[in-house]
């Protein structure tokens, strides 16, 4: 079976904001729509490791990107490679470490800001390369992929929430508000997209810390939320999910051939 599917990619959003300040999300658990999962990031968490990790299934120890200034093509196979290997179409409104990690590397903001190329694995992308450009901003660019390419899969990754925290600390009113604030905007285009049955994923790389950072194994740094919505899943909560097993997940929702690790309890037997 083959559904489309939206990741979203809430970058430095921790377990306890996420659990604590989404009524939206929340809401949609209680109504029995969607379930919540609690993870337990990789190490270090840090951001561009744990991309690579949710996007290719592999432990940054295992894939080589282990900090944030390793500036290369991923060395791995991706949910988009693999997408597009399969004829799929792929998007993603992202930062640009996404757009280095998976096309081209390093980013030339001219030439990769705006992709529109079928010869990559991200065929269709709206990158940013500012920490503070606005969530707002960047759900309208996925949502312009989404309606302008149809794609199979869409990733969707703001980055004020993790903003928020390295300007004003992971127990700030900044960093609960700016949760909030994606809580608001997924409360928007939500409704749409699970009406057209994508099957949405929406977590985050790794927490925050009362230091202004992450990178440690402090629970607020590595402890996050995973919120599934959609006909695919059975929403049942106690379900144990991995970090590493998002990627596989991913993949059969697509319907694709892999050997990634995956998590085939968090859907229903029909899937």
């Amino acid at each position: 079976m083959r559904s489309k599917v939206i990741l979203v990619v809430v970058d430095g959003l921790g377990w306890q904001a996420g659990q604590d300040c989404m009524g939206y999300m929340q809401a949609m658990c209680e109504a029995g729509q969607a379930s919540l999962h609690q993870l337990r990031c990789e190490l270090p968490s840090l951001s561009r490791p744990l991309y690579e990790c949710i996007l290719t299934g592999t432990p940054p120890v295992d894939s080589g990107v282990v900090h944030n200034d390793v500036v290369r093509l991923s060395s791995q196979s991706s949910i988009f490679s693999l997408a597009q290997a399969a004829g799929l179409r792929t998007a993603a409104a992202a930062y640009h470490w996404v757009s280095e990690l998976y096309n081209r590397s390093p980013y030339d903001a001219v030439r990769d800001r705006l992709t529109e190329d079928d010869t990559l694995p991200i065929q269709h992308g709206l990158f940013y390369h500012q920490d503070h450009y606005p969530d707002d901003h960047l759900y309208i660019d996925g949502e312009l992929l989404r309606r302008r390419h149809d794609p199979d899969f869409l990733l969707i990754h703001p980055m004020g929430v993790d903003d928020a925290g390295h300007r004003f600390g992971g127990d700030s009113m900044h960093y609960r508000n700016a949760a909030r604030a994606n809580d608001k905007l997924l409360s928007h285009y939500l409704p749409h997209w699970l009406e057209l049955d994508y099957q949405v994923l929406v977590t985050s790389d790794h927490g925050m810390n009362a230091d202004h950072s992450h990178g440690g194994v402090l629970p607020e740094e590595r402890l996050v939320p995973l919120y599934l919505l959609g006909s695919r899943f059975n929403h049942d909560s106690t379900t144990r999910v991995k970090q590493t097993q998002l990627c596989g997940l991913i993949a059969t929702l697509l319907g694709l051939t892999h050997t990634k690790a995956d998590n085939p309890a968090l859907l229903q037997n029909k899937g």
